[in-house]
């Protein structure tokens, strides 16, 4: 009889990626990392550059070891000489030794002040880690701080959209209430989604904004018309929320003046004169909820 693994959580599939870049661009001996359960108890599964397996699967207790330390202080811990490094515990050591670990920093990946993961860098050579290495993986943990915190504000939204969506009922009043919901939750995704590095998520995003878009469409439209670029219907649907050119190049990472360019190219494509009647248009040929 064959046992199926367990499925891999997003939260280790984000880590894994994290793992594998940090190894890439730091060029230490080995990099390694778990994700945390309740905030506490860190399990190692995620390792590039390991020579045994002495560490796989370890469940660190809180507290304990350097990735248990990190975790518990909520904030990076590095030693360069992990043997005989007396601002630790040595719960580990058989295990780190085996591995021939010298020098090794861990940071945890802290997300709405819970911690999410822990990840380290790790070198064998009876040398200190530098200053680039240790704050390399410092960057990396911030980064995964940053996708799982949008990854899960995207998720919030889509379940929320899933209860509560266009398709409990098809056909809500133009301007109503629930209306301006959708709309708002319509640009609010297509301003999450600049931010994701996971594409499967990405995708996922980008249908359910075609999703809301289908759902203010008219029965009637026909295929033909205008098509506007993606940056183009990101910027018309901050747009229709009232937005300044500013606050949208502020949401979406972009300068004002390129906001215009791409609103000034919508605005041509559509054959209108002004922001407000391309919103209206827009909305009228479904490109818009």
């Amino acid at each position: 009889m064959t046992v199926k693994p367990p499925p891999v959580s997003d939260d280790e599939r984000q880590l894994k990626r994290a793992i594998d870049s940090l190894r890439h661009t730091t060029g230490v001996d080995l990099t390694f990392g778990g994700v945390v359960t309740r905030g506490r108890h860190a399990q190692l599964t995620e390792f590039a550059g390991n020579s045994t397996r002495a560490l796989m699967g370890l469940t660190l207790g809180f507290g304990m070891g350097l990735g248990g330390k990190a975790v518990a202080l909520h904030r990076p811990v590095a030693v360069n000489d992990y043997a005989n490094s007396k601002t630790i515990s040595h719960h580990y050591d058989l295990m780190v030794a085996a591995e021939g670990i010298r020098a090794v920093v861990a940071a945890p990946v802290v997300v709405n002040r819970t911690v999410r993961a822990v990840m380290y860098g790790a070198v064998r050579q009876s040398v200190g880690l530098g200053d680039r290495t240790v704050d390399a993986v410092m960057d990396t943990a911030r980064a995964l701080e940053q996708t799982l915190a949008v990854r899960d504000e995207v998720a919030r939204r889509l379940g929320r959209i899933d209860e509560s969506g266009p398709a409990a009922d098809p056909a809500p009043e133009p301007a109503s209430p629930r209306w301006e919901t959708i709309r708002e939750a319509y640009a609010e995704l297509r301003v999450l989604a600049q931010q994701l590095t996971d594409g499967d998520l990405r995708d996922r995003v980008a249908a359910l904004s075609d999703r809301l878009a289908d759902a203010g469409a008219p029965a009637s439209r026909g295929s033909a018309g205008p098509v506007l670029t993606s940056r183009e219907l990101d910027v018309l649907s901050c747009v229709a929320l009232g937005r300044t050119n500013t606050d949208i190049g502020h949401e979406l990472g972009l300068r004002a003046e390129t906001v215009k360019s791409y609103l000034r190219s919508a605005m041509r494509r559509l054959g209108c004169h002004s922001r407000l009647e391309a919103v209206l248009t827009a909305r009228r040929l479904g490109l818009l909820p």
